[in-house]
């Protein structure tokens, strides 16, 4: 039995799925145990067999506090930890959204060691690898540096969760795999995804005149959930991180494929110059947070998943309509 840690979150949704469609037996911890008809109905209509859902339970327990975690690892034999905040604006007191990563993270690998479960897999980011510094493709031995001026929260609250997840790992002799995705993107299970989306409805509903100067690494919701569970299969795996990424667009560049599927969409698909975006960001808390990154395509290698793991990453492009398509079928944007 394999215990998955923030099951109602977009990425943890398509691991439940595609574990239970392998025959695994899961545990999923919740905060809210009314979320638990929601998960259910979520992944019901996207299973092989529908009866898989009885090899799935709950477990209510918050990154927070100490009560339910020892009940949600007894008797599994491997955590896989994807619960994390992910804000789509930054915090006002950043150690509001580290506080609860990091903490949380050290709580739920430590309720794992006592519960004698000794595989571990983590979700981190491709957050805590980027280095603005570094003018280059970068792959997992590169770490980003907090101390650069204008990093964010998230980016620092990714950066000290996995590393305390290291640590852990090195004292109890945990094994330990770190999955780094890049900007999570493909369709929902469900109209329950968080922030997760917010960059795509932001971009279809024409909020912004121009597109934002940079550039990011995507990766399909899908090929992550995937690479967890190819990480978890395979014991070779521990001690290594894997960037997941299908390649990186610029926001112009999205907008100009979005554009191309719904021309009669208002889509920015020219770029803002980089000076009318640091004015925007004085009244803009989202743009405001991703001033560190304007000027910038940030590039990252998934070599090694491909290598090791056997993973053909579905294109950026491709993952960027699957959220589009979704959000509009649906009635989002």
């Amino acid at each position: 039995m394999i215990v998955l840690t923030g099951i109602s979150g977009f990425i943890a949704k398509h691991i439940a799925l595609a574990a239970l469609n392998r025959g695994l037996t899961l545990r999923g911890t919740l905060r809210d145990p009314a979320r638990e008809g929601e998960v259910r109905a979520a992944l019901r209509p996207h299973l092989a067999d529908p009866a898989a859902l009885e090899r799935l339970t709950f477990q209510v327990a918050d990154l927070e506090s100490d009560d339910g975690w020892a009940q949600a690892m007894e008797g599994a034999s491997a955590l896989i930890h994807t619960a994390s905040p992910f804000p789509l604006t930054q915090p006002r007191d950043e150690m509001d959204l580290i506080r609860p990563a990091v903490s949380g993270t050290t709580r739920v690998l430590r309720a794992a060691h006592a519960a004698g479960i000794s595989r571990v897999v983590l979700t981190s980011s491709i957050a805590a690898i980027i280095d603005p510094a570094k003018d280059r493709v970068q792959d997992e031995t590169d770490w980003c540096d907090p101390d650069v001026k204008g990093t964010t929260a998230y980016t620092k609250s990714k950066l000290m969760a996995e590393r305390a997840a290291w640590d852990i790992a090195r004292e109890t002799g945990m094994a330990l795999t770190v999955i780094n995705p890049g900007f999570v993107l493909g369709p929902p299970l469900d109209a329950h995804f968080g922030s997760s989306l917010g960059l795509v409805e932001r971009l279809l509903r024409g909020k912004d005149p121009l597109a934002p100067p940079f550039g990011l690494p995507m990766v399909d919701v899908r090929d992550i959930a995937e690479l967890h569970l190819r990480a978890l299969e395979r014991p070779q795996t521990a001690g290594r991180r894997y960037i997941g990424s299908g390649g990186s667009l610029t926001m112009a560049e999205m907008g100009r494929i979005a554009k191309a599927e719904y021309p009669g969409r208002k889509i920015a698909t020219r770029e803002a110059p980089v000076f009318l975006m640091r004015l925007v960001a004085l009244f803009d808390p989202a743009v405001r947070s991703i001033l560190p990154t304007l000027g910038r395509i940030e590039r990252v290698s998934a070599a090694a998943a491909e290598r090791d793991l056997g993973m053909t990453f579905i294109p950026s492009r491709e993952a960027l309509l699957a959220s589009a398509r979704w959000l509009v079928d649906n009635g989002r944007v």
